[in-house]
């Protein structure tokens, strides 16, 4: 009996002597490589003969067994023939060996000598080891090196290509494999003695497998995959192979993505097979013993363990919904990804893991409990803090919708929380709650039409219905059962269908014809039969239906205004799949979806192609029907109550749709029958609409008109008009849109008609007030654009519209003396047909303007057709010569360019001469403008007619805008009119006039942009709207330079008014878009403009928050570190600190910003002091420190730590600064307090002269004594020592002259001690000297002898010389000379007496 085989770590092993002798290994090796071809082929056909020909246990002989092992060891080198005989003999002798160890197991009861059985076990085991390992063996090294000239290629791409030789082995794989797998599925407990295999057999199979599976091109061979599967699934269920496999399995989880779903596969075959999911609930438990913390950084691990939980839980959901409990504390876990897994798992356990309704009660009950709880967590994790796991919650919900798996009692929840996620700052999950919202309108249960005056009507019938089953209950209590057993019903998640086949059948019924919105307020009157569906349990369950579909109706009733928002948002998915959902509420009739939808026309403007395409198939499914009277009609309907903005778009989009091919000629055709009034019941209104879509497909295709030419003049101009004014401008506008060929025929056929029809509209006074204006310009426009010799008509209708105003003022007023005669007896009617005169002729002379123009454009044309057909003719061979010689000439003359300036010049001529006319005459329209500027510098008389005001500003404005000389004349007239108008319509249409004005005539309005930055702080909204929008226009298309006063803009971001701050922000969102973004030159002169004007410190942060989230180059974050840290040497306020600081947190900063930050610390050093600019560097440091690497960190702490040192420092010396303030204004009040008390104690020497003398010494003797009583034995406190803290004692009392509270200064004036006013103001101390002490006695001494002076002479001698100033002691005491300081303070006492000796005897 041959020796056992056992399983080496490696195939070299086997050539090892084995020291016990007791086992099978390779002893004659034949190196295969050295033979030749033919001896080669001659040793493998041996071999194959030898294991074909005699039994199966020949493997086990040692020559068969070394041969085979040479041929396995260089399997690699052998040829494909060799290698396929090799493959197929081993293959085909397992596949035998197979069911004999079925027969051995069957045969054992039967036999009785145990002997021959034990030895053929034993062979059999030997055997299958054997053939397993080479075969395994086999496959691995085939797969190695595939892989190795795999990689080679790869390498070796650009050198010329190796021809190799190949065999069919991807079959040979998937069969070797299967032949495996079928190994472990037929019963190996004979053979190994147990239920437990042999471990290195068992190990080798399995580490073998997983390698395999690593390998993606082996998972995408089907047959190869599913036999790796069976594999892994055997070993692991039916041989408790547990451990090893988790542990393998995990680690291709984590690190192969591709191999994730095959992973799934092979547990849920391996529970499914062996009915035991002990793999898989192993697997489930070491993911949720895994620390939630580890999938932070293995990103990738956590993103595969999520698919396999959402796979597994796709394939196994009961087995994993007995399980996820494990799981859930993973949702307080820091990675979303997991979250997101787990939600998916949630999703598919309420949609899969609880269907089957088998069981006892109690097993319900519980499954019940686990689907509600499972609920509560997917509501919940809407809330999420991560956008991903939000989006993806929202993902869940639709498939739940989809799988029918939402009870009716969770629908409106569901619906109320999707429709609070539509306002979410994330684009995704904004994108996911309006899928979602799409989803449940598409799967509802409530019915077709979800209208919330139907439901409110069949509710209350049922209700009503309800009352008579229950007669003797009062009705609030019969309307709260209803409502309670509703909700009971709701929560079990349990409603019959016939409940809700009953609620779409009373919807059908009941709401057929609810379409049609002229029927909604009769739906609630009329008296409509209800179907009876059966008892009063029945009944209260479906007014909970009905209750339920009410709320949800007008839950997305009123996420309109939401989606309207959402249609103006920057993210393309955004706008789609809002105008998705709007087409999908008006596909089940929400209330409000009409509206909403009418708002996606200007969308059509979009420059996102997405968008458009959108908007287009928006408007085809909604407005073109298959019936072209139907189309007809919506179309002309949306024009009827489309405004001006909608028309500009419905106009581009039936343009697109008409060219296409979308708007057919049957729905034109029916267009002509409702403007021709061909239809019943066609109205004025909507033949003028049914005109508008014509005159709009018309401007891509002007045939459309020639055909009915006649009628558009009957009926545009005939009896409707006046039924309906707007007719005619329709009208005028389908005239301006004939092609040139129906023009010349209509000029021949009714010419003379039209044009006196078009000056009556014009000259005549029966249109409205508020419709002439609009008709009169389309009128006006349509003369120049067919008429031959339109200035002829125009010259006409301005003489005949000028006799109708004056003409009138003429017969009120026989003798008008001057015009302001004239301008004062004007009535309101005469103002009315004066603001029409103005309007008509301003209007005629823009259209002259545009005139002169397009014939000299017509010129050019021309001329230029007429050059290149004559050098056409002349280019012939004979001629091509002279022609070139020709041409040389002419452009050394400069004929050519002569011609073209001859041209200009008479082009410039005749725009002049519209308005001014020649030097010494004026022309028609050139005397108006004379009376029209006058009239605008009457403000008395504007202010009484505010609409005259307004038509003659607008036709000042259009003739400003024609001539240059008229402009600069009335430019200081328009901006006071646009300052200080008190109508804000007036001042409005100023602002927008000058925005032409700027791009006709730039170098004219230039120095008044000062001006039209400040109408952007007028107090009027329309006002800020409009000169926002002429400054983004001139700014983003290059007519004005951006100037220093932009911080104007950047105030209105936070304008209080929200679309005149959108406006803002979308200028610096375009703006910043232009060349390398002007922002970030503007921003530190931005900065210094806001720093210095009184704005909100939310204000600021706001703005600067903007501005600075627009720069996105790293570049220029780096050089606004530096900018920005220069302006700290140039300010020294405070407030200006702080700014500059805040904005500089705002930066995203780089490692060279931060260097760059720390490089410029002696710039903002001194700023420190402020506590809030050192928070903003704190927050610059904890930015930097999120993403420094570990030796800019270290720099960042060593900065962080001087930026604190600094911060304290700063800190002490002001405070030390302040300290030493406050002490040296106490020790100066000390000292003038002392100074003060010692002359008041000192007795003053009395000289009795005469009884006025005596009377004037009692009276100071009297005043002395009571200033000595109020200081004596009190104590006063100055002010100043209060708030320090501190008492000074004046020797022995502590004194504080009132006057020194009210004042501030240190000083008490008093009869005896007077102060230099000059002294006081200046601030200066003076200090007196010993020298000026003499000569103050000098002074004295020659007063006492010279005669008596007056006081006028004495007075300023005593202020100047003798009385000296308390700081001046204050300076020498602070000085520390206590000896001089008491000297001079006697010898200033000593010039006191002296000068009251003075003033006693005068």
């Amino acid at each position: 009996m041959a020796p056992p085989f056992v399983f080496p770590q490696i195939l070299r092993a086997l050539e090892e002597d084995p020291e016990d002798n007791h086992r099978l290994f390779a002893q004659n090796i034949v190196d295969v490589t050295s033979l030749r071809p033919s001896d080669l082929e001659e040793f493998v056909k041996g071999v194959s003969f030898d294991l074909s020909d005699r039994e199966l246990f020949c493997v086990e002989d040692q020559d068969v067994f070394d041969r085979v092992y040479s041929l396995v060891r260089s399997f690699f080198s052998l040829p494909p023939s060799c290698k396929c005989n090799l493959v197929e003999s081993l293959r085909s002798n397992l596949s035998v060996l197979l069911p004999n160890v079925d027969s051995i197991s069957r045969s054992v009861q039967d036999q009785e000598d145990e002997v021959p059985i034990i030895d053929r076990i034993t062979s059999h085991r030997n055997a299958l080891k054997i053939y397993t390992f080479f075969l395994l063996t086999i496959v691995m090294t085939e797969e190695s090196h595939i892989s190795s000239i795999d990689s080679t290629k790869v390498a070796a791409r650009g050198r010329k290509k190796q021809i190799i030789q190949s065999w069919n082995w991807e079959p040979q794989r998937g069969r070797m494999l299967n032949l495996i797998a079928n190994s472990l599925e037929i019963n190996l407990s004979l053979l190994f003695g147990s239920s437990d295999l042999d471990e290195n057999y068992l190990s080798f199979i399995v580490k073998n497998s997983f390698t395999l599976f690593e390998n993606a091109t082996i998972l995408k061979d089907v047959e190869a995959k599913d036999a790796l599967c069976r594999i892994i699934g055997a070993s692991a269920t039916k041989y408790h192979y547990i451990v090893q496999s988790c542990a393998s399995i995990m680690h291709l989880i984590h690190k192969y993505d591709f191999a994730v779903v095959h992973v799934a596969d092979a547990v849920a075959r391996a529970e499914s097979k062996y009915s035991d999911g002990t793999l898989a609930v192993t697997i489930i438990r070491d993911i949720g013993r895994t620390d939630p913390k580890s999938y932070v950084k293995d990103t990738v691990g956590a993103d595969n363990v999520g698919r396999f939980l959402v796979e597994l839980a796709d394939r196994m959901p009961k087995l994993v919904s007995t399980n996820v409990g494990v799981l859930v504390p993973h949702f307080g876990g820091e990675s979303y990804k997991i979250r997101n897994a787990l939600v998916g798992v949630l999703g598919k356990l309420v949609a899969k893991a609880f269907n089957d309704g088998e069981g006892e009660m109690s097993s319900k009950s519980l499954r019940l409990r686990t689907k509600q709880a499972m609920l509560e967590i997917l509501l919940e994790r809407c809330r999420d803090v991560s956008a991903y796991t939000r989006s993806r919650v929202l993902q869940v919900w639709a498939e739940l919708c989809e799988e029918h798996s939402v009870s009716i009692g969770l629908w409106n929840e569901v619906a109320s929380l999707s429709a609070g996620r539509l306002e979410d700052k994330s684009a995704i999950v904004r994108k996911s709650a309006l899928n979602l919202l799409i989803t449940m309108l598409q799967h509802n249960p409530f019915g077709p039409q979800l209208r919330i005056a139907s439901f409110e009507a069949t509710l209350e019938q049922y209700k009503r219905k309800l009352n008579e089953l229950e007669p003797s209950l009062p009705t609030e209590h019969a309307s709260k059962e209803s409502t309670s057993d509703g909700e009971s019903c709701i929560g079990d998640g349990e409603i019959d269908d016939l409940h809700l086949e009953a609620t779409s059948k009373m919807h059908q019924d009941s709401l057929s014809d609810s379409c049609q919105p002229e029927n909604g307020e009769e739906i609630s009157e009329k008296d409509v039969s209800v179907p009876d569906i059966g008892n009063l349990e029945q009944t209260k369950a479906l007014i909970a239906s009905l209750e339920a579909g009410l709320r949800f109706s007008k839950c997305m009733s009123a996420s309109m205004s939401i989606l309207v928002q959402l249609m103006a948002s920057s993210s393309a998915t955004d706008v789609e799949n809002a105008i998705l959902l709007l087409m999908r509420c008006k596909q089940f009739q929400i209330d409000g979806a009409e509206a909403c939808l009418r708002k996606i026309l200007p969308l059509a403007f979009s420059q996102d192609k997405s968008i458009y395409e959108a908007v287009e198939n928006a408007f085809i499914s909604i407005y073109i029907r298959k019936n072209p009277v139907d189309t007809a009609k919506q179309l002309l309907n949306l024009a009827i109550d489309s405004n001006i903005g909608d028309q500009a778009a419905l106009e581009f989009i039936v343009n697109a749709l008409v060219s296409k091919g979308e708007i057919s000629s049957s729905t034109t055709s029916a267009l002509w029958d409702f403007f021709c009034f061909n239809i019943n019941g066609t109205t004025a209104e909507q033949s003028r609409g049914a005109l508008s879509i014509i005159c709009m497909a018309a401007k891509s295709s002007p045939r459309i008109l020639g055909s009915h030419m006649q009628d558009i003049i009957d009926i545009g101009f005939g009896r409707w008009a006046k039924v309906e004014p707007l007719l005619a401008r329709t009208a005028c506008t389908a005239i301006q849109r004939l092609s040139d060929e129906d023009r010349k025929k209509l000029l021949l056929s009714s010419g003379s008609r039209l044009f006196s029809i078009l000056e009556s509209l014009i000259t005549g006074n029966w249109l409205p007030e508020n419709i002439y204006y609009a008709t009169a310009d389309k009128a006006i426009s349509a003369i120049y654009m067919i008429h031959p010799t339109p200035e002829t008509l125009a010259s006409t209708i301005i003489k005949k519209s000028l006799s109708t105003v004056f003409d009138v003022v003429g017969q009120d007023e026989p003798q008008p003396d001057t015009d302001n005669n004239k301008v004062d007896i004007l009535t309101p009617v005469q103002v009315a047909r004066l603001s029409r005169f103005l309007f008509a002729i301003s209007h005629i002379a823009m259209n002259q303007l545009v005139y002169i123009e397009s014939c000299i454009q017509k010129i050019r044309r021309q001329k230029t057709k007429k050059d290149k057909a004559a050098a056409e003719s002349q280019n012939t061979d004979e001629n091509l010569g002279a022609t070139q010689e020709n041409n040389s000439i002419n452009a050394e003359l400069g004929l050519a360019a002569s011609d073209d300036a001859l041209l200009d010049t008479l082009g410039e001529r005749a725009e002049r001469e519209i308005v001014s006319g020649g030097s010494n005459e004026k022309n028609l329209i050139g005397e108006c403008a004379t009376f029209l500027s006058k009239l605008c510098r009457n403000f008395s008389l504007l202010q009484k007619h505010p609409e005259l005001q307004a038509s003659a500003m607008l036709a000042l404005c259009r003739f400003m805008i024609i001539d240059a000389s008229f402009c600069e004349s009335n430019l200081q007239l328009l901006f006071t009119v646009v300052e200080n108008a008190p109508s804000e319509v007036v001042r409005s249409n100023c602002t927008l006039s000058l925005g032409d004005l700027a791009v006709r005539f730039p170098n004219l309005l230039e120095p008044w942009t000062e001006n039209m930055y400040a109408r952007l702080r007028d107090a009027s909204v329309s006002v800020r709207k409009n000169a926002v929008l002429v400054l983004s226009h001139l700014i983003l298309n290059d007519m004005m330079k951006v100037k220093g006063h932009i911080n104007e803009m950047a105030i209105c971001i936070e304008d209080d008014v929200e679309r005149i701050s959108s406006l803002a922000k979308l200028f610096f969102h375009e703006l910043s878009k232009k060349g390398s973004n002007p922002i970030y030159n503007l921003l530190p002169d931005i900065l210094g403009q806001l720093s210095n004007r009184n704005l909100e410190r939310e204000t600021f942060c706001n703005v600067m928050q903007f501005l600075i989230g627009s720069i996105k180059k790293d570049k220029q974050m780096e050089a606004l570190v530096e900018k920005l840290c220069n302006r700290f040497s140039g300010v020294t306020d405070g407030k200006q600190w702080e700014y500059i600081s805040y904005s500089l947190s705002l930066l995203t900063f780089t490692e060279k910003g931060i260097k760059k930050l720390i490089e410029s610390f002696k710039s903002y050093e001194h700023a420190l002091a402020e506590d809030l600019v050192t928070e903003n560097f704190r927050s610059i440091i904890n930015k930097g420190k999120k993403f420094a690497k570990p030796e800019l960190k270290a720099c960042i702490e060593e900065f962080e730590e001087k930026i604190n040192k600094f911060h304290m420092e700063k800190k002490e010396q002001e405070e030390t600064a302040r300290n030493a303030e406050v002490h040296r204004e106490k020790t100066k009040t000390m000292e003038s307090l002392a100074v003060l008390s010692k002359v008041k104690e000192e007795p003053v020497e009395e000289y009795d002269e005469d009884e006025d003398e005596d009377e004037d010494e009692d009276e100071d003797e009297d005043e002395g004594e009571d200033e000595r009583e109020d200081v004596s034995d009190s104590e006063i406190v100055d002010p100043s020592m209060e708030e320090s803290g501190d008492s000074l004692i004046a020797t022995e009392t502590e004194i504080v002259d009132p006057s020194m509270e009210e004042s501030g200064d240190n000083l008490i004036a008093t009869e005896i001690e007077i102060v230099d006013p000059s002294m006081e103001e200046s601030g200066d101390n003076s200090i007196a000297t010993e020298t000026e002490g003499e000569q103050s006695d000098t002074e004295d001494e020659q007063s006492d002898s010279e005669d008596e002076p007056s006081d006028s002479e004495e007075e300023p001698d005593s202020e100047q010389c003798d009385t000296p100033n308390p700081r001046s002691l204050n300076q020498k005491t602070n000085g520390g000379e206590e000896g001089e300081s008491e000297s001079k303070s006697t010898e200033s006492s000593s010039n006191i007496r002296r000068n009251l000796r003075s003033r006693s005897r005068s």
